[in-house]
């Protein structure tokens, strides 16, 4: 009898551990840091691929003259992307040699791919809620013309860009990247879950169980040291995204 109690105790402590989800791996601007490849490129997204991250999150704006390109910072050599057309960034190019791509360019390369990877579509903040509202309509007009929509999540700074995404896409998962939401408030308003930087949560950390018992996500960036990573896994977080995919991958499947 004892010693059936000894077993009983030790499951009872060891059982939440073993329960627990590992999270899946985003690749944040994909996966640059290895030879031949940089941020948001095409590249970034085939390393990330090859080593079997859940995603590859990548950044989307549109220029003046409404072409959906890939990059993070709002300029590049002095130009504000959102207010060039096209044409100044057509022959710009990414430290790996490859030319800025345009989201057209990426989806047809992603669609090439022998792979389920996700594509973690990063919609960024326009000048004005009509311009987000457009950006908006033309990533899911993209997203349905490449048959991506399976394989598509979007994340969003933009209160009116999540919206009109929720809107015009409801079987594509959007999530919010601001922070100052609870888990409550986005699912009033539809979204599939958070996507909050690690300070937000260490501050909320209640916001947790409230996304889980609401059925909600929970993404956290951006998580590039393995304490913090184990941190982010204990309190329960779905995906963690992350500037070393191959290393979160090795320390979660350890």
């Amino acid at each position: 009898m004892n010693k059936l109690k000894l077993i009983l105790f030790t499951l009872a402590v060891a059982w939440p551990l073993m329960a627990q989800d590992t999270p899946k791996v985003i690749a944040h601007r994909g996966y640059w840091q290895t030879y031949g490849s940089a941020q948001n490129s095409i590249r970034s997204f085939e390393r990330a691929a090859e080593i079997g991250a859940y995603g590859s999150e990548f950044d989307v704006h549109m220029t003046s003259d409404s072409v959906l390109v890939l990059f993070h910072d709002n300029t590049v050599q002095g130009m504000k992307i959102q207010e060039v057309p096209y044409s100044c960034l057509k022959d710009l190019k990414l430290p790996n040699g490859e030319c800025l791509p345009t989201l057209r360019e990426f989806l047809e390369a992603a669609r090439r791919i022998n792979s389920d990877i996700r594509l973690i579509f990063e919609l960024k903040p326009h000048a004005t809620p009509e311009h987000n509202r457009e950006a908006a309509r033309r990533s899911v007009e993209m997203i349905r013309e490449k048959r991506l929509t399976f394989r598509t999540e979007f994340i969003t700074f933009n209160l009116d860009a999540g919206k009109e995404l929720i809107r015009l896409a409801p079987e594509i998962p959007v999530y919010y990247l601001n922070g100052e939401l609870s888990p409550e408030e986005l699912k009033k308003l539809g979204f599939a879950g958070l996507d909050y930087h690690f300070d937000v949560m260490r501050k909320n950390p209640q916001w947790f169980k409230e996304a889980k018992k609401l059925g909600l996500g929970i993404n956290v960036w951006t998580v590039n040291d393995p304490s913090l990573i184990r941190e982010m896994t204990d309190r329960g977080a779905d995906f963690i995204t992350t500037d070393i995919p191959s290393d979160a991958l090795i320390q979660l499947n350890d």
